[in-house]
């Protein structure tokens, strides 16, 4: 059926899309009457998008207000125990360096008033870590020099580089880079700082501008004729007095902290946080303790081959529970069990054991007798309520969405999250204790979707059930059926249920396209088992599993058989790969960021003993895709960003190397494209280039699916 201009939605035009605004972020008062939204809307030059924080209503009534507005903008929100709003911004600071760009702490004062710096770290603040319940005590991760022991001397480290234009970085572990950016020469540590500490006078900010003054002159009277102008241009300049100093509470952590995750208690004197131990080219995760007043540190959980994380912390300060997972082999996936421990670590013991859920996010029911998680569940992402003492798992939300940042309210035992599906973007809402979910105000309102959504499934030859969500175009019938995208997930430890703002079907539906978001064998929330099946064996059940649900949607008369496509991006770039080599009933497959020769890419990525340890020596030549580049019979379009550290752009490069080795004619000339980003990572981000990519994606579709010539993207040249 064709769409009328009263019909369209935003996804019929890929500049009306990039334009919806996104909610990216939840954080709730103390007092639970209001939520602060982290809201992305499209810069005007279309290149980028800016943050803003607006507040809403947590009672589902009243309309949102705009809290902050900069050209930098302001990301990272949570609340002091006294109702302040913390955030991070690059915004500038009046007091500090005309150029400096990097983001710092800032507060939003709760009485009125505009916002004021909290930090003036020469690196910036890389995010808010945990904050505390009964105490304006809070944990900052930011970025320090090794070479520096003081705030000083690390600022006077950082602007010889700087003025020197010194780029390079000597490693002494293992990795050097993760997912899109270097690492090092910084290092993340775990600051503290205390809030009330920030002297907010006239007479704090005198007395801190005459000591700089002084302090300049005695800079100019030790000042030794003919001395290295490069050294006096970095002399080290006091950390402000008006601001509270931060405390280190993880010197010298090397990359321990890289990923650190952490929870502090109500009055803010212990830090529980999971570090990692690094062993060679890896590590395990440990949970520790700190005193946020001396840095003393005590190791709570440490296993050799088990990974402790996620730690979180009782309202009552008593208890902790946290996450431990057992390494995995090639043998088989081992389980994300949750456990609750005494504050110091003692009386350890497991609940939930015997539910079948990975959690992916937990923290302590109001009342404490209960953890409030989410996981993936057959495709959706429910919350559940896990007894402390034992009792069975139940399941607080039964609807089609997936629920994330649940947030409790301690005045009422409320929940408040964001939910989406695959037809309704992030958006906020309220969960009360008998499963009413109300919907909260936003600026982003729902756009209308086009098509419908239907649960689909079928039986795998193991008997296994595999489901999967089928989105389809309006007007598709027996008289007009629709062409049929199969859209493979990534991970491959993931599910199609889920928002996302880069893997958009609805923007294939609105072309027209049927699209199939299927689960096969390694996906989440059916269980342990329904993973082992293809554990160490990617491209067997995996395989099967997408053919088989593939038949079975073929088979309905609203979907034309004649005219299918694949693909997927990362794991489902893998995927695409291997279906490539192994059948020829796709029209076309689009493979992004994807795997294609498992010996190079597992020890090429930024974390390679994680890939070599899940896999066999055998399996990883079984299940390479590049030892079937000669059955490639489909036209591929490979898409790669340099940036892509995760699956690095060798395996781009090779794969297309080796399809031009076996499939160029005489004058080079392939079936197959190639669309290269030089500035973007595994994913396409930028609003500009994420349009160029819908843009090819399509024209290559319409080529290869309905037979259409190939139009060339404008700014592709």
């Amino acid at each position: 059926m064709a769409t009328t201009p009263t019909d369209s939605t935003p996804f019929d035009s890929l500049a009306d899309y990039i334009a919806l605004p996104r909610v990216e972020a939840l954080a709730l008062s103390p007092d639970g009457q209001t939520a602060v939204l982290t809201v992305a809307a499209l810069k005007k030059d279309g290149t980028g998008y800016e943050r803003a924080l607006w507040a809403v209503p947590a009672d589902g009534g009243g309309a949102p207000r705009r809290l902050t507005r900069s050209a930098k903008g302001e990301a990272g929100a949570a609340f002091t125990a006294s109702g302040d709003i913390l955030f991070v911004s690059a915004r500038p600071d009046s007091e500090g360096d005309a150029d400096d760009e990097s983001g710092q702490l800032w507060l939003l004062p709760a009485a009125g008033g505009e916002a004021r710096p909290v930090t003036r770290l020469a690196g910036g603040v890389d995010g808010i870590a945990a904050t505390a319940e009964a105490s304006d005590r809070l944990v900052i991760s930011a970025s320090l020099l090794p070479g520096a022991d003081t705030l000083e001397s690390e600022a006077s480290l950082r602007g010889r580089r700087k003025e020197k234009k010194v780029s390079a970085i000597l490693h002494d572990t293992y990795p050097v880079r993760f997912w899109d950016h270097d690492l090092g020469p910084a290092e993340p540590h775990l600051l503290s700082i205390d809030v009330d500490a920030l002297e907010d006078t006239i007479a704090a900010e005198v007395a801190e501008a005459a000591a700089e003054q002084e302090q300049a002159a005695e800079a100019v009277k030790d000042a030794v004729p003919g001395a290295d102008a490069s050294a006096s241009s970095a002399e080290e300049k006091p950390y402000p007095a008006t601001l509270p100093r931060p405390r280190d509470l993880t010197p010298k952590p090397g990359r321990s902290a890289d990923h650190a995750e952490a929870a502090l208690t109500p009055d803010g004197t212990t830090l529980i946080a999971s570090i990692e131990h690094r062993e060679q080219r890896a590590g395990r995760r440990v949970i520790v303790a700190i005193d946020t007043a001396t840095g003393e540190r005590t190791t709570l959980f440490d296993e050799v081959d088990v990974d402790y994380e996620m730690p979180a912390v009782s309202h009552d300060g008593t208890l902790i529970a946290y996450l431990r997972t057992v390494k995995s082999s090639p043998v088989a996936p081992t389980d994300y069990e949750v456990w609750v421990a005494d504050i110091d670590g003692s009386g350890a013991r497991r609940i939930a054991a015997d539910w079948d859920r990975w959690a992916s996010s937990f923290a302590f029911a109001a009342d404490d007798s209960a953890l409030i998680a989410t996981a993936d569940d057959d495709g959706r992402g429910p919350v559940f309520r896990l007894p402390l003492d034992g009792g069975a798992p139940e399941r607080l939300t039964d609807d089609d969405f997936a629920y994330s940042n649940v947030l409790v309210d301690r005045g009422t035992g409320d929940l408040v999250a964001l939910r989406s599906s695959w037809v309704v973007p992030p958006h906020p809402v309220r969960i009360s204790g008998d499963g009413t979910v109300i919907a909260l105000a936003t600026p982003a309102t729902t756009p209308r979707a086009p098509g419908s959504i239907t649960e689909v499934d079928t039986t795998a030859e193991d008997g296994a059930r595999v489901r999967g969500w089928l989105l389809l175009p309006d007007g598709a019938s027996a008289e007009a059926p629709a062409p049929l995208l199969l859209w493979i997930h990534g991970g491959p430890l993931n599910s199609w249920n889920a928002w996302s703002w880069r893997w958009a079907p609805l923007l294939a539906v609105a072309r027209g396209y049927a699209v199939l978001l299927p689960d096969p064998a390694l996906s989440t929330g059916y269980g342990l088992d329904f993973i082992a099946r293809g554990w160490n064996s990617w491209g067997h059940k995996p395989y099967t599993d997408l053919l088989a649900i593939t038949d079975a949607v073929e088979a309905r008369d609203d979907i034309d058989q004649t005219r299918t496509a694949a693909m997927g991006g990362s794991f489902g770039g893998y995927m695409a790969n291997w279906v490539a080599g192994h059948t020829d009933r796709f029209r076309a497959i689009v493979t992004h960021a994807s795997l294609w020769a498992l010996d190079q890419f597992a020890g090429t990525t930024d974390s390679s003993e994680y890939w070599q340890r899940i896999f066999t020596p055998e399996a990883m030549v079984e299940h390479s895709p590049h030892r079937f580049v000669r059955d490639v019979r489909t036209p591929l379009l490979v898409v790669h960003g340099d940036k892509d550290y995760r699956v690095p752009i060798g395996e781009g490069l090779r794969l297309w190397s080796e399809l031009a080795e076996h499939h160029a004619d005489a004058d080079g000339r392939m079936p197959h494209r190639f669309l290269y980003f030089p500035d973007e990572n595994h994913w396409v981000l930028k609003p500009q280039h994420a349009v160029i990519w819908y843009e090819t994606v399509f024209a290559f579709l319409a080529e290869h699916v309905r037979g259409e010539e190939f139009q060339r993207p404008q700014l592709l040249g």
